[in-house]
């Protein structure tokens, strides 16, 4: 079974991949996110896990690959039009 903590650690990595392998601290994804850090850090130990994460994951994981990129693109639009992603315009 994949656990949460797994899926957040899948999620950083990838993120540090788009930025050219640059290191994020977790610092700095705590407060993209807008939890603290210690929340951040035990997301990705495993000793905590967002209630509604595994649902929102297992719901994508419904979907084909095309189709779950597609409601990812439609969510960061959402996200960017209420200011609560940066774009790398």
């Amino acid at each position: 079974m994949v656990e949460t903590s797994d899926i957040f650690n899948i999620l950083h990595n990838a993120v540090e991949s788009k930025n050219m392998g640059k290191k994020i601290s977790q610092a700095n994804m705590a407060k993209k996110l807008g939890v603290s850090m210690r929340t951040y850090q035990d997301w990705r130990l495993g000793t905590s896990k967002p209630q509604a994460a595994l649902a929102v994951f297992q719901m994508l994981c419904e979907l084909e690959e095309e189709d779950a990129a597609f409601v990812l693109g439609k969510i960061k639009r959402l996200m960017e039009r209420r200011g609560h992603a940066e774009t790398n315009a």
